[in-house]
């Protein structure tokens, strides 16, 4: 029988975060995705296992996060004519996202949901590795990539939710590599229970520095209903700014009126929606509850989600009679540009330590650390994102491990090492 989000769950998310960051002790064994307890009682165990598995009620992130943000009674912004106009006022929306194939690709952006005892694997980066988080991750070696079966060179995203300890991984450019580990042009790692925001001006899976999973329309939505956060789109132009969400700009414009990352469309309130099919009425719905969050360079209005045999396509194109001009611009604020970009401390990692430091081949020994400021934490390798401030690692040689903490202001690091004899 599938679980709800219960009072006992809340609880349970908020004794989560209560631990991430540091002084109690709390100890996880590895063998499975993310540090791989896989036994953790979290909100996240709802979600159903496989290639676009539903999840079953569980909402990323926390209710007050960006992307779940009621914005129907939101401001509009002062200059949200001129945008819209600036965009093109005819524009129709499109649905970038369906069943089938389009030119020999399937349709829209794919995602994988794994349980906690998922392998994890190395990542290898060919692009952004310093603005990444380093593996391993929970990546199968069988992951749907954006575009399969022909994905070309493509933005090849694959997206991968643990639904065993509550962590997105999402790639960017991203190739299998034969032996299991994946290379890939950036990747970023997503605490599916906080409200985790990448470092200011480092990018993610998506030019705006963003998930991209939490953006997408998906048909487990559609048939329970409703959709409960705001879908992600693309617009041809942007310029070198960004709003929250948001946190990276990718500008290929200098034009004041171009959209910053992470600006919001809303559709009207008054915008007659009754015409459309259920499909359509759930995502306009939602369009007018938590509106368009801009998140990468692309075709103007394309809206995002995941490819599944169940969309009608034909009925996704009705929604191109729904115009640039049928929305508004949520009021942008605060506007970060170059020139005032956020800046904060880094966390701080008080210790990081290995008891025993010396041991046999195959005998256990505890990594602890002390970490305060810290949205989440990485040890590598063999274990990748982990809860709590504790792990055990049963190392076969002699290996140093790197704790990495990383907040919005940046990363810090430490290193200890296991010898074995």
């Amino acid at each position: 029988m599938k679980k709800s989000f219960t009072l006992l769950s809340a609880i349970v998310l908020l004794l989560v975060l209560a631990g991430c960051g540091g002084g109690n002790s709390s100890q996880m064994q590895p063998g499975g995705g993310s540090g791989g307890t896989g036994t953790q009682n979290l909100a996240c165990n709802t979600m159903s296992t496989g290639q676009g598995g539903s999840l079953d009620g569980f909402r990323p992130f926390s209710s007050s996060n960006l992307w779940n943000q009621d914005v129907s009674g939101a401001a509009v912004d002062p200059n949200s004519s001129a945008i819209i106009n600036f965009i093109g006022p005819s524009i129709g929306l499109h649905a970038d996202f369906g069943s089938g194939q389009y030119q020999g690709s399937n349709i829209g952006i794919p995602y994988v949901v794994v349980d906690g005892n998922q392998s994890v694997v190395p990542i290898n980066f060919t692009a952004y590795g310093d603005e990444s988080d380093p593996g391993p991750m929970p990546v199968p070696a069988n992951a749907p990539i954006e575009g399969d079966p022909n994905p070309g060179n493509g933005d090849r995203h694959v997206l991968v939710l643990d639904n065993g300890n509550c962590f997105l991984y999402e790639l960017y450019s991203a190739y299998p590599n034969g032996n299991g580990a994946w290379n890939a042009g950036s990747a970023a790692v997503w605490d599916l229970l906080s409200d985790e925001q990448r470092p200011w001006e480092w990018t993610s899976a998506d030019a705006a520095g963003l998930p991209i999973f939490p953006g997408l329309a998906r048909y487990d939505e559609i048939a329970s209903g409703k959709i409960q956060h705001a879908l992600r789109f693309t617009l041809a132009q942007s310029k070198a700014a960004m709003t929250p969400p948001a946190s990276h700009w990718a500008s290929n414009s200098t034009n004041s009126l171009a959209a910053p990352m992470g600006m919001r469309l809303r559709l009207k309130n008054n915008f007659d929606i009754s015409g459309f099919s259920a499909t359509n009425q759930v995502l306009l719905t939602a369009m007018k509850k938590y509106g368009l969050i801009m998140a990468d360079n692309g075709s103007s209005m394309y809206i995002s989600g995941t490819p599944d045999s169940r969309w009608d396509n034909d009925d996704l194109h009705q929604l191109g009679q729904v115009t640039t001009s049928d929305f508004e611009v949520v009021e942008i604020n605060p506007l970060y540009t170059a020139s005032n970009v956020p800046s904060g401390a880094a966390p701080t990692i008080s210790s990081f330590t290995a008891t025993p430091s010396t041991v046999s081949a195959g005998t256990g020994a505890t990594l602890a650390w002390n970490v305060s400021g810290a949205s989440y934490v990485i040890v590598t390798p063999q274990l990748g994102a982990v809860r709590g401030t504790s792990v055990t690692v049963n190392p076969g040689q002699t290996t140093t491990y790197t704790l990495y903490a990383t907040n919005q202001y940046g990363r810090t690091s430490a290193t200890v090492t296991v010898t074995v004899q």
